[in-house]
């Protein structure tokens, strides 16, 4: 099966992410997301980015932006997937919305059309159930930033075919990724591990065992991390954070996976990280100091 066109359901931080990386390899890319201004966000922030990539690489970067965007359409109608090949699903870490997407795009896409779901926690088995199609639904958790991040946690639901795992193999190393097969458990492997993590270092902070600063360098030097854990939380929203823990906390019935009150506190108080300006960390200036 030959796939030409892509289209990418969700136009936030890692769908638009996942759309450029497409577009960037080739592929015809249709974006949808139910906001216009998240579009047009999308579009701004794929500009932006393709411009500052060809500063290294050199040439024209104007032309060079304006070919990347040229090959991705985008709107609001989901009726604009009827002529995708492959869907790769990014809507926000909620069942019940990504339920009724599923339950839509089943209606709307040709039968042989694989649904990729880029999901931290929900078991593909789960979304998979949304649709008619079980043998071709599957997780591909792509990583935030997608173009940069070579490696992708492919997930096999419990009617994932070996057809439709082939099929993904073969685009994620037409992107130049590595995809790693693992079990359909909640949150996989990334986030099951990644979410304690993060959720236990929110803890430290809040019983001031340390500082942001002080746990993040921790990490970095003492493990070798690139990034620290409430680094990274800042990069991926805390409201994404928070939605994953407490999808991990229903599935295991396990109180390890208990969210920190802070990082609750936080999302209410509208502190999501990199996205809002204010995380962890102060991003309206520098990376400086964790914002109570």
């Amino acid at each position: 099966m030959e796939i030409r066109t892509v289209g990418v359901v969700g136009a936030g931080t890692i769908g638009r992410g996942v759309a450029q990386d497409f577009a960037q390899h080739g592929f015809r890319v249709i974006l949808v997301d139910s906001a216009e201004e998240q579009l047009v966000k999308a579009r701004e922030n794929i500009r932006h980015l393709s411009r500052f990539k060809h500063m290294f690489r050199g040439g024209n970067e104007s032309s060079d932006s304006s070919t990347l965007l040229d090959s991705i359409e985008s709107g609001t109608d989901l009726a604009l997937l009827a002529e995708a090949d492959f869907v790769v699903e990014n809507v926000t870490e909620n069942w019940e919305v990504k339920r009724s997407v599923h339950e839509a795009i089943d209606q709307i896409c040709l039968p042989h059309v694989i649904f990729a779901v880029n999901t931290s926690a929900i078991p593909i088995t789960r979304v998979a159930s949304a649709s008619n199609r079980p043998a071709r639904v599957l997780g591909l958790h792509f990583m935030n930033p997608v173009p940069l991040i070579r490696t992708v946690e492919v997930v096999r639901g419990h009617h994932t075919s070996d057809e439709s795992l082939e099929v993904a193999m073969n685009v994620l190393d037409r992107l130049g990724k590595e995809g790693i097969v693992v079990g359909d458990f909640p949150g996989f492997v990334t986030n099951r591990v990644l979410m304690l993590t993060i959720n236990e270092a929110a803890f430290c902070l809040q019983d001031q065992v340390a500082s942001a600063q002080e746990v993040d360098r921790i990490f970095k030097g003492c493990f070798g991390h690139r990034m620290g854990p409430l680094e990274t939380a800042d990069l991926i929203g805390l409201d994404t954070i928070l939605n994953s823990i407490k999808v991990l906390y229903e599935s295991y019935r396990d109180s390890k996976f208990r969210p920190a009150p802070l990082l609750q506190r936080m999302v209410d108080a509208g502190l999501l990280g990199r996205k809002s300006g204010e995380g962890f960390y102060d991003y309206s200036t520098t990376h400086g100091t964790f914002a109570q």
